[in-house]
């Protein structure tokens, strides 16, 4: 079996799984910074790669269709990419990385939580006016208050 492990993963695991174990460059410099200490016992068996723009464009464009774009930090987005190009299976708990994997029909497994049942799309709603948005803006085009992202209601 092969895994792409996030740093949810890393940080709740106290065992790596067996099999394969890859992971991008920003998951290890987020368990440097936060100074986890089995880092120096798990780097010889997780092989750091950093996936290719091809991938990558594909899962941000499957983030911005769902709104999980802006929910998604740079890390997270390599993370599906590097799974999608190295048709692993994630483990994560987090889950709008999950949302993006069920998406991309990339195999996921939560850690310390329960995994995303169904896929959830995410729209904008002015906090001022309550219009709704598809996509995010820097403030209401209509009101200029800020925008709060909400589930979409449409199925």
């Amino acid at each position: 079996m092969k895994y792409v492990l996030d740093s949810s993963a890393l940080f709740s695991m106290q065992d790596l799984p067996n099999g394969v174990l890859y992971t991008v460059p920003g998951v290890i410099l987020e368990l440097k910074k936060y100074k986890d200490p089995r880092l120096e016992y798990w780097d010889e068996f997780i092989e750091v790669i950093e996936p290719t723009k091809e991938f990558t464009e594909t899962v941000e464009k499957a983030a911005k269709n769902s709104g999980d774009d802006l929910r998604l930090s740079p890390v997270d987005k390599t993370v599906l990419a590097l799974a999608l190009e190295t048709e692993s299976s994630i483990l994560t708990d987090d889950y709008s990385i999950q949302n993006v994997a069920k998406i991309l029909k990339i195999p996921y497994q939560g850690i310390g939580m329960k995994e995303i049942k169904e896929v959830i799309t995410w729209t904008y709603r002015c906090t001022g006016c309550r219009k709704e948005w598809p996509e995010n803006y820097p403030d209401c085009p209509i009101c200029g208050s800020p925008l709060k992202s909400i589930r979409s209601r449409k199925r």
